[in-house]
Formats: C-alpha cells, sequence, structure tokens
C-alpha cells in the first residue's frame, strides 16, 4: 500500500522516542524506525520527519525530570534537549548511510507566505540532495500566541505545505 505515496511525513510523538523513566532517547527503537526510513528512501520516497521530544529532553537538566509550568523553562528545557534530539537523529541515519538536516519552525512559518515559500524549497532542495529534513517546533522562541500547540498541528501544516501524499502519526494519544 504505501508503494503508491510518494511524499511522506512522519511525525513522532514525545512518548514514543523518549523513555518516561529515564528521560533519555530511545535509541534502539530509533534505530529500528531509521532502518524503515532507509527502505523508504531507498524506493526514492521524500521523507519528512516532524519529531516531538526536546522539552521531555531537556526537563531532566532544568527540572529533574518534573513537571514544567513556566513557558521560560519549557523554553529553556527545549534549547537543552533540542540538540540532544538533532544529534540522536543524525546518528541514527547516518548508521544507515541517510544525510539529515534540521529544521525549526513557529506558526508564522506556515502563515507568513514568504517564509511558507521558503520553508517549502528548503524541504525541496534536501530531498534533491536525499537529505531528510528532521523538522520541529522552534520551542525556545515561540510563546504561547505563536505554537503550533503541538507537533501533531505541525506535521499536518508540513504535509500540507510540500503536498505530501501520506502523513504517519506515530504518537501516543490520552
Amino acid at each position: 500500500m504505501i508503494n503508491k505515496f510518494k511524499k511522506i511525513v512522519i511525525k513522532i510523538g514525545s512518548s514514543s522516542i523518549i523513555d518516561e523513566k529515564t528521560g533519555k532517547v530511545k535509541i534502539k527503537w530509533l534505530n529500528s524506525l531509521c532502518k524503515e526510513i532507509e527502505l523508504l528512501a531507498n524506493e526514492n520516497k521524500n521523507i519528512v520527519v516532524v519529531s516531538s521530544g526536546a522539552i521531555a529532553l531537556g526537563k531532566k537538566t532544568i527540572s529533574n525530570h518534573k513537571v514544567i509550568s513556566r513557558l521560560e523553562d519549557k523554553q529553556a528545557a527545549a534549547a537543552i534537549g533540542q540538540i540532544e534530539l538533532a544529534n540522536c537523529w543524525q546518528q541514527a541515519l547516518r548508521k544507515n548511510k541517510i544525510n539529515s538536516a534540521q529544521l525549526l519552525l513557529t506558526l508564522d512559518d506556515s502563515e507568513i507566505r514568504r517564509r511558507y515559500l521558503n520553508v517549502r524549497k528548503t524541504i525541496s532542495s534536501l530531498h534533491k540532495n536525499k537529505v531528510i529534513p528532521i523538522i520541529n517546533e522552534n520551542d525556545t522562541v515561540a510563546t504561547e500566541e505563536i505554537r503550533y500547540g503541538d507537533n501533531d498541528r505541525l506535521a499536518a501544516r508540513v504535509a500540507q505545505m510540500i503536498d505530501a501524499d501520506l502523513l504517519i502519526m506515530l504518537s501516543d494519544v490520552d
């Protein structure tokens, strides 16, 4: 069934990629997923990953795994966690001979036409160069009034932006 789709967006929720008990990336799970992504890439599929997890990763440093309520603490946790998250994605994809790039977006990037087109062209260029974009919301600068709210919404916007044929959501839903 997936054979008929060319452009695929895969959204990864925090609970799928981050171990709740340790607050660390589930490396075995990520490596397994990246092997599947490699198979799709080898079939000339254009893959985009929307990955949550930065705040969950940074939370251990900011609050020793406790709930964070203040916006500035969430932003600090995101700043700490994002670099680790991107590194984990890069290493896991590199094991499968796949290059990756990081894109951090805000709501304005999908609502302001010039920025929307720029993101779209950037993703297209990455695909032409056989690079898989790893996208997350730029939580370090996004305030409540300019946030997507969650990466489900961001993934839907990205899928729309690139005219994706398929959006896969890997998340736990409460």
